[in-house]
């Protein structure tokens, strides 16, 4: 279909690459170029939707509905499998995007929250969004959004210092010397 006024291909060349990189950092890299295509489809077809002042947080927006799909699509599956060669279920994989953190520390104590105070934080620290544009991302209210940015950082520096106690050697205990006789 043509694209007679050239919006739609000025969005996929300003935003193509930040949607995908979004999606790399959730899942592996080739379900991330399906994720990306997906989200672009799903703008095509709804262009009319698009705020044109901010269509990058709506374009963040569909790429988690549609990865929220995505991993719905796959439990399915592996579940199906697993039923079908009468093995019990088993442990979700790792997620690849972790092993790109270059900050073992942070990587760890991000591994320590909830998957929804992971997601708040991404938005803000990863992909540089405000508190207006991660609110619509998330689909709520720019005040809930910050107070669960707020939340999310108090946990993540609890966390830090989890992390940092358990990466400390134990303190070594003085030798008791007996008593001389």
């Amino acid at each position: 279909m043509p694209d007679p006024d050239g919006r739609f291909t000025e969005l996929w060349d300003a935003h193509y690459d930040d949607v995908l990189r979004y999606a790399a950092r959730r899942i592996d890299h080739e379900t991330a170029r399906d994720v990306a295509a997906e989200t672009f489809l799903v703008a095509w077809r709804r262009r009319g939707d698009i705020p044109p002042d901010r269509p990058f947080p709506w374009l963040l927006n569909v790429a988690r509905n549609v990865l929220a799909n995505e991993t719905r699509s796959r439990r399915r599956r592996v579940r199906l499998w697993d039923r079908l060669r009468g093995d019990s279920p088993r442990a979700p994989t790792a997620d690849p995007a972790s092993a790109l953190a270059a900050d073992a520390r942070i990587a760890a104590a991000l591994g320590r929250l909830s998957a929804r105070d992971r997601e708040v934080l991404q938005l803000v620290g990863w992909d540089g969004l405000d508190a207006r544009s991660a609110a619509t991302v998330l689909g709520c209210s720019v005040k809930t959004f910050s107070v669960r940015l707020h939340r999310a950082r108090r946990r993540l520096t609890g966390a830090l210092i989890e992390v940092d106690a358990a990466d400390r050697p134990a303190p070594a205990t003085p030798l008791r010397r007996s008593p001389q006789v």
